[in-house]
Order: structure tokens, then C-alpha cells, then sequence
């Protein structure tokens, strides 16, 4: 074949990236990728439920989600495990962005949500395309930790009208939603709470001694016979239990998004939150997977995946998906191979789906609401909380300023907030790089410049370090430490610093070295650089700087640089000196007239 006929591999790959892993299938690989798909297939079922329940959206909806956006997510992503579909975090955040437009449940509220997933694809697959796979990385761990705790504490919230079989407002904020409850406290049916209460303690208990069965099932099974036991013995009228209703027994149908600009406008911002959050789930959970499975994540295609799946997911009645960590675990643990095990999970929910339809008539709401309080409980990640509070009291500010948020505020707001929290901590540490004085360690062979006050030092050199970039946001900081330097040893008129550890310089931080060194001289001294790596050599040469600090001043190697100082240095001090910390100085004779 010619070479102009020939067709780019790498391009294909990109285009196509499951032509990577498709080689991995083999008879072996299916028949993993099959009863993983199955274990998931059934444990999607009553969290699709659950999720949907929390968006706001017919129970449906969720069952929806785990299926055709997770197909499209596992073709062209790049994990081998991850696995997407409805989540609770952005089911939460969904339903704080469309409740304040429309009734949840109501057509106009299904159809708003087919155009908030739409705008997340857009986002996320503009992104991906791009190549901003790093953006997420400004997205700490403990914005998504603080978070999903909030997230907990609002959906446990939003169920406890359910649980107790209260009338209690709905769209309020969490605060009027714990004082109606406050209020309404003698009200308690009591025969929806027992129903809650027996499918909480059936999952708790299921759980915790026999992990190996589905909680959520066995919980939803009991507290159904349970309920149905009341009613037939006491009459619904009684009881007061409400049922869920049957599911549509049919395949996600086609559906269309709102395309007018003023629903755009309106749920725009919205979009962009979710799609953020929904790409720091998928990433992290595709990149933790990756560590166990030994794959290499790319960001970039992640993203693309995510943007692809969300919008074709739109148009087969799917609100915002995204990976899901519990659903991506078991279907590592449960052995699957390739992302065909995805595939498989979806395709099954689809056969249950037709199958098991019409038993959802029989589940209790109640018993939906004990389902959802063991969801938030198991969000609360409370071993990462509490090392993050004993760690850093800057991480600890931003986890509380992200739950607090996330309670009291617009949920798209709160991950906002979050994130401009640890931007600005992370331009805090950046814009303060440490600039610390060295010396020569006598103690080792070839003497390596170490931080040690309690060392001889040079009267006349001082050597430093600067451990960060030298940018417009670190300038103030690195000047600031120069002239304290100065205050302590004025008689150190010389600097030389070492540039190993700059690894980006600008504009601002060029003149800097360009008025230090200026400075220096004013005062019969100077500065002398070494180490200084090619591309922030660049920059002082292009920006003139070099020529201005001169480039007899820049050396390659510490050894060159001492050299070259040393035999400027002023010999009556050096005469006089009895540290002689540099090899060159034992060419002197001792303070006593006497070689050294």
C-alpha cells in the first residue's frame, strides 16, 4: 500500500479509542466481561431508582441514564473499568439547578433536563477536544469531599417528609426544610416511619454480615412485603403507605432538548457546574481504578468520552451522567476485562428492566427514603475528613467553606466556591516559593550546598536556593526575602543564586533578577546565576535580561560560578578569614601567615 493510502494508527486510536483495547477480546475476557456485566446490571437497578428520585425525576430516568450514555462512555473513554450512569452528586446538584424553573417531575422539568445533560456534553466534549484533561487537576479532593458531604446532608433532608410521612414544603432550602420538620414532629405517621425504619435496618444489617448480597435489594424486598403485610391488615386508607407505582416496561424512548435560548441562558451556568463535577468524578475514579488495574488514564479522552455519552445520552431520555465509584469498584472487583463488561451491564439492565417493571408497584416510598439515608451516609467520607482537619488548617478552611456552601447556597455555586477556595491557596503557595541560604556540607565528599545555620558561611558570598517559579505573583515574596537575607548578613554583599530548582520565569520575575542584580552592584556587589534551566534561559534572553544581569554572570555549574567569584573577591577579607569553606580558599594561607 502507498503511502498516501496509508492511514495514521495514532489517528485512528483517537478517533476511535476502542480500537486500543479492542485486541484484548478474547473468549476469556467475554466471559469476565459478562458476569461483570450482570453484577452490575443488578446493582444499577435500585440506584437508578434512588438517583432519579433525588434529580427530581420519574423513577425511570435513572434506569435510563445506566444505559445508553454508558455505553457511549465505555467506547470512547479510555478506563478499562469506569463505569458511568447516574450518580448522587449530580443528581443532587441537578435538581438544585431546575427546581427553581419547573415542577420536578413535570414534562417542562424532564425536558429542562434533557437540555442541562446536552449543555454538560457540550462543555465536557469542547474540553476534551481542547485538551484541557488537566483543568480537573485544579479541582481538589477536598472541594469534591466537602462536597459530597453536603450533598448527604441535603438528600437525607429531601427524604424525611418520605421517611416520617410528613407534608413538608418542597424546593426548601435545608434550613426551612429541618425547621417545617422541627415543627411538624408530632405529625409522624407511624406506620410509614416502621416501614422506612424496617428497610433501614434490613440494609444495614445485610450489609455488614453478608456483604456478598445486594443491600439495596434485600432492603427494598423486605420493607415491600412488610408494607404490603400492613396494608392488606389494617387497609392503605389506615396506613397511610404510599407506593411507588410501576416502571414503563420499555426501552428508554427517543427524546428531543429544549433548544430555546432562553432556557439556554437559564441553565447554562448550571451546565458548566455539572459538567466540572462530573468530569472530577470521572477522572478520579478512572485514574483510581487505573492504579489497581495498572493502566495509564488519558484526561483528555476521558473527557471526551464523558461529553460524548452525555450528549447522546440527552436524546435517549438520560439526564446528566458520570462515573460512578461503587459501580466502577465492583466492576473491577467482579473481574471484567475490557470496557465491554460496561456494554454488558447496560444491555442487561435493559432485559430486567422489561422484566422486573411491573414489581415497582409494590415499593413502599418510605422504603425509597431508608435507601437514599444509607446512599448519603455511605457519601460522607469520614476517614478523608478527619485527615484532612488533623493536616492543614488552609484544606480544612475549604472543606468547610464547600459543605457549608453546598447547605446553604446554590449547589452550582457551592463547587464554584470550592474551587476558587483552592485556586487561591494554590496561587498562595506557588506565590511564595522558599528563597533559603546554603552553604557547602564540610561533612560529605563533594560537599553539597545544604541549609544549615549552624555551618560556616563565606563573609562575602551568600549562596540561595529558590524552590518555585519566579513569576509577577511570586516577585513580591522572592524581593522581600532577598532584603531580609541582606539584613542579616550585610556584609554579604555577592549572591549566587542556584536556578535548578526555577522552573518558570516571566516577565516580572526577569526584571527582578535584572534590579536585584543592579541593586547589588549600587552597593559593590553583585549576582551571579548558575543551573539555570533552558527554558527560563530563554526567557532572559529573548526578554533582554540576560544582557542587562550580563552573561559572564551566568554559569552552568556551581563549580564554575565559585571559580569565577572567588577570584573577584576582596583578599584582605579572605586573608583574614578563618572559615575557608570553598575548596579554592586552601590555596590561602592561614590567618596566621601559615598554609591552610
Amino acid at each position: 500500500m502507498s503511502s498516501s493510502m496509508s492511514v495514521n494508527p495514532l489517528w485512528l486510536f483517537k478517533v476511535f479509542p476502542f480500537l486500543r483495547w479492542w485486541p484484548m477480546v478474547n473468549g476469556t475476557a467475554t466471559r469476565a466481561d459478562l458476569l461483570a456485566g450482570l453484577t452490575g446490571a443488578i446493582i444499577v437497578l435500585p440506584q437508578g431508582v434512588a438517583f432519579a428520585t433525588i434529580a427530581g425525576l420519574p423513577p425511570e430516568y435513572g434506569l435510563y441514564t445506566a444505559m445508553v450514555p454508558a455505553i457511549i462512555a465505555a467506547l470512547f473513554g479510555s478506563s478499562w473499568h469506569l463505569v458511568s450512569g447516574p450518580t448522587t452528586a449530580i443528581s443532587i446538584v441537578v435538581f438544585g439547578a431546575l427546581s427553581p424553573f419547573a415542577e420536578p417531575g413535570s414534562a417542562h422539568y424532564i425536558t429542562l433536563a434533557l437540555t442541562l445533560t446536552l449543555l454538560t456534553g457540550l462543555f465536557q466534549f469542547t474540553m476534551g477536544i481542547a485538551r484541557l484533561g488537566t483543568v480537573v487537576n485544579f479541582i481538589s479532593h477536598t472541594v469534591v469531599i466537602g462536597f459530597t458531604a453536603g450533598a448527604a446532608i441535603l438528600i437525607a433532608s429531601s427524604q424525611i417528609k418520605n421517611f416520617f410521612g410528613l407534608s413538608l414544603p418542597r424546593g426548601a432550602t435545608f434550613a426551612q426544610t429541618m425547621w417545617a420538620f422541627f415543627q411538624q414532629f408530632d405529625h409522624i405517621n407511624l406506620h410509614v416511619m416502621s416501614v422506612g425504619l424496617v428497610t433501614l435496618l434490613t440494609g444495614i444489617l445485610v450489609k455488614r454480615y453478608t456483604p456478598r448480597i445486594p443491600y439495596m435489594i434485600a432492603a427494598m424486598l423486605v420493607g415491600s412485603i412488610y408494607a404490603l403485610i400492613l396494608n392488606q391488615s389494617l387497609g392503605d386508607a389506615v396506613t397511610g403507605i404510599r407506593l411507588l407505582g410501576a416502571l414503563p416496561s420499555h426501552l428508554p424512548p427517543l427524546s428531543l432538548p429544549e433548544l430555546d435560548p432562553h432556557a439556554l441562558s437559564q441553565i447554562a451556568p448550571s451546565a458548566l457546574a455539572v459538567a466540572m463535577l462530573g468530569l472530577t468524578e470521572a477522572v478520579s475514579i478512572a485514574r483510581a481504578v487505573a492504579v489497581r488495574a495498572e493502566q495509564r488514564i488519558d484526561g483528555n479522552q476521558e473527557f471526551v468520552g464523558q461529553g460524548l455519552s452525555n450528549m447522546v445520552g440527552s436524546f435517549f431520555s438520560a439526564y446528566a451522567s458520570s462515573g460512578s465509584f461503587n459501580r466502577s469498584g465492583l466492576n473491577y472487583e467482579a473481574g471484567a476485562r475490557t470496557p465491554l463488561a460496561a456494554v454488558f451491564a447496560s444491555l442487561f439492565l435493559g432485559i430486567i428492566l422489561l422484566l422486573v417493571a411491573p414489581l415497582a408497584a409494590y415499593l413502599p416510598i418510605a422504603s425509597m427514603a431508608a435507601i437514599l439515608f444509607l446512599v448519603a451516609y455511605g457519601l460522607i467520607d469520614f476517614h478523608h475528613i478527619f485527615a484532612i482537619i488533623k493536616a492543614s488548617k488552609r484544606e480544612t478552611a475549604v472543606l468547610l467553606v464547600t459543605f457549608f456552601s453546598t447547605l446553604l447556597v446554590e449547589l452550582e455555586f457551592a463547587i464554584y466556591l470550592g474551587v476558587l477556595l483552592s485556586l487561591i491557596f494554590y496561587l498562595m503557595r506557588t506565590s511564595r516559593p522558599n528563597v533559603i541560604s546554603v552553604v557547602p556540607d564540610p561533612r560529605a565528599s563533594h560537599r553539597p550546598l545544604v541549609h544549615a545555620p549552624d555551618l560556616p558561611y563565606c563573609p562575602q558570598v551568600q549562596m540561595l536556593r529558590i524552590d518555585g517559579s519566579l513569576f509577577f505573583g511570586a516577585v513580591n515574596h522572592v524581593e522581600q526575602r532577598l532584603l531580609e537575607l541582606e539584613q542579616e548578613h550585610p556584609q554579604q554583599k555577592i549572591i549566587i543564586i542556584n536556578g535548578r530548582s526555577i522552573n518558570f520565569l516571566d516577565i516580572a520575575g526577569g526584571e527582578a533578577l535584572v534590579q536585584e542584580a543592579k541593586r547589588r552592584r549600587r552597593q559593590g556587589g553583585d549576582l551571579y546565576l548558575y543551573g539555570i534551566k533552558p527554558a527560563v534561559m530563554e526567557i532572559l534572553q529573548r526578554g533582554g535580561f540576560l544582557e542587562e544581569i550580563g552573561p559572564d554572570h551566568v554559569f552552568e555549574t556551581r563549580d564554575e560560578v565559585i571559580r569565577h567569584v572567588f577570584s573577584v573577591l576582596d583578599r584582605d577579607i579572605c586573608m583574614g578569614c578563618q572559615q575557608r569553606i570553598f575548596h579554592e580558599c586552601k590555596a590561602l594561607p592561614s590567618p596566621g601567615g601559615k598554609p591552610s
